[in-house]
């Protein structure tokens, strides 16, 4: 009896190893068509990919020199004023810049009178004393005009110094009050006598009160 059953464990035996062969074989093929569904369907050989981290460990500087490539086109994605104080790019939303015509710039040109300009202030026994110098954005004509018509100029200058009080170019606006009437009065002037006026500023170079 004994011997029957050895022989019959025997004879199964081979079934039950084919059998676990064949069953490995569908479980392997499972796993594989998973994967592949998960994956999205790509065809990867596993030995490229097993060559490719081979090759990645071989050679630590090459894939050091990409990841830095890659920071580096990154970091050109976003303008030098959005990085934070890391130098790093912001998340989220980005700035999309505006394009705007260059601003257009004159030059200006300045005009300085030779000598000062003293007068008696309104209602007081003290005088203003002044260097005046003008400036504009405006060709070289008018600078020509205004040294032309001086004389004329100079004594519109002094008239409207003699219309002003102490208490009238106290502090810096009463400053800045003044420069305006004296930039219109000459500007009339110029109006006058050549059709046009053009100084757009007076400056004053020297300002005493006595």
């Amino acid at each position: 009896m004994a011997e029957e059953n050895n022989q019959e464990n025997e004879k199964k035996s081979p079934i039950k190893l084919i059998l676990m062969i064949v069953g490995g074989i569908v479980l392997l093929g499972g796993g594989i068509g998973v994967g592949m569904f998960v994956g999205g369907g790509d065809e990867t050989d596993p030995s490229t990919e097993i060559s490719k981290i081979i090759e990645k460990k071989e050679n630590p500087k090459e894939s050091d020199q990409e990841n830095q490539e890659k920071e580096e086109e990154l970091a050109e994605e976003c303008a030098e004023e959005e990085k934070d104080e890391e130098g790093n790019c912001p998340t989220g939303p980005k700035k999309i810049p505006k394009i705007t015509p260059d601003e257009e710039i004159f030059t200006t040109t300045y005009y300085e009178f030779p000598g000062n300009f003293t007068a008696n202030l309104k209602g007081s026994k003290k005088f203003l004393q002044l260097s005046v110098g003008v400036s504009t954005q405006y060709d070289e004509q008018v600078m020509a005009n205004v040294e032309s018509h001086q004389l004329a100029l100079r004594s519109e200058i002094l008239t409207i110094m003699s219309e002003f009080s102490s208490e009238d170019i106290s502090g810096r606006d009463g400053k800045y009050k003044l420069a305006e009437s004296l930039r219109d009065g000459i500007n009339e002037v110029l109006m006058k006598v050549e059709g046009f006026g053009g100084i757009e500023n007076v400056h004053f170079t020297s300002f005493v009160v006595q």
